[in-house]
């Protein structure tokens, strides 16, 4: 008997991908949810994956950087105060 191929519509594959890459839920949860195999998951991936972010998620990468960097700085000045008080 030949296996049958469950046909899952783009907007559902689309909210999988979605709560993959912004709610961070294990591919393996997905996949028991929707009743599919986590290969079907990594192929979606796979093929929607491309070489350059679009302009909305490289100005969402930017604007993390330079929070991050931020972030950075107030760590490193703090530490360098306290530094500066154990010496004292």
């Amino acid at each position: 008997m030949p296996k049958t191929r469950m046909v899952i519509r783009q907007e559902i594959k689309e909210q999988i991908l979605s709560r993959l890459k912004n709610e961070g839920v294990p591919v393996i949860k997905l996949a028991e949810e929707h009743g599919i195999s986590p290969n079907t998951i990594y192929g979606w991936l796979a093929r929607s994956a491309s070489g350059h972010p679009s302009l909305l998620e490289f100005a969402k990468l930017k604007k993390r950087n330079q929070a991050l960097t931020e972030l950075l700085g107030q760590v490193m000045i703090e530490s360098e105060l306290l530094k500066k008080k154990k010496t004292h």
